[in-house]
């Protein structure tokens, strides 16, 4: 389920209009208490996980996000597409290849420092990406994060890509799992940062006490969020993150 908005102007129909919404406010940091990140272009130097895939076997999904965007299809039917696109090529695609032909996307600079700062002060880290899990999963445990939210692909009993799979994140709605985790850890979501590169993290935006666009070339993420951030390397949000921690 690959969507990318890298221009300055969305060349795709806007979500906004689809999706409901939430009459959410913007709360004000007090002190942080969880940090969560978007993964792909954020805690990972690719623009899409699902792209990266798409562009191994040369695959296009076009349509379906045109679908996706307008509510003509769900995550799930999303993913299926994504999926059936990949098996067309090759029938034969297992969790282990998958994860190989992902190994080399890379960590974000400074994605170490920024999460080994947070956890030695007691802050709980989370991902919340609708990329594929395969790649959030290894990065979660890399990192050390505490939580992580993504979306999977399903794999048959003989071990090749079912051409199912699992929504965990809703790509328009990531606030879901920001209202979640503030419910579970009973929490404010003043003392919740967000960090996200695209429109769809956003409604994350509107439930933080804090938002970051990190590296972000769309305006409306840029408009959207407290502080904007350039540079391919997560170590510059630090001074924007360290006055909040006590």
């Amino acid at each position: 389920m690959a969507v990318v908005f890298m221009n300055m102007k969305c060349q795709y129909y806007c979500y906004k209009n689809t999706r409901k919404m939430n009459n959410s406010k913007k709360h004000n940091l007090k002190e942080i208490k969880l940090v969560l990140f978007d993964m792909d272009g954020v805690l990972t130097d690719t623009i899409s996980s699902w792209k990266y895939v798409h562009d191994y076997f040369g695959t296009c999904n076009d349509n379906s996000v045109d679908d996706y965007l307008r509510g003509k299809i769900d995550d799930l039917e999303f993913i299926r597409r994504d999926v059936s696109l990949w098996v067309k090529k090759d029938r034969k695609i297992t969790k282990a290849r998958l994860a190989d032909i992902l190994k080399g996307i890379p960590i974000m600079n400074g994605a170490e420092e920024c999460i080994d700062f947070l956890k030695k002060n007691g802050v709980k880290t989370g991902i919340v990406s609708a990329g594929l899990d395969v790649l959030a999963e290894r990065v979660g445990s890399d990192l050390g994060f505490d939580f992580v939210f993504s979306n999977s692909v399903i794999f048959d009993d003989d071990g090749f890509l079912s051409g199912d799979g699992l929504v965990g994140v809703r790509l328009m709605y990531k606030d879901e799992i920001v209202r979640r985790l503030a419910k579970e850890l009973n929490i404010g979501y003043e003392s919740i940062a967000s960090v996200g590169n695209s429109c769809f993290d956003i409604p994350m935006f509107d439930f933080s006490g804090l938002s970051i666009a990190f590296n972000s070339e769309d305006d409306c993420v840029r408009d959207a969020a407290d502080v904007c951030v350039e540079g391919k390397d997560l170590g510059l949000i630090l001074p924007f993150l360290e006055s909040y921690i006590k």
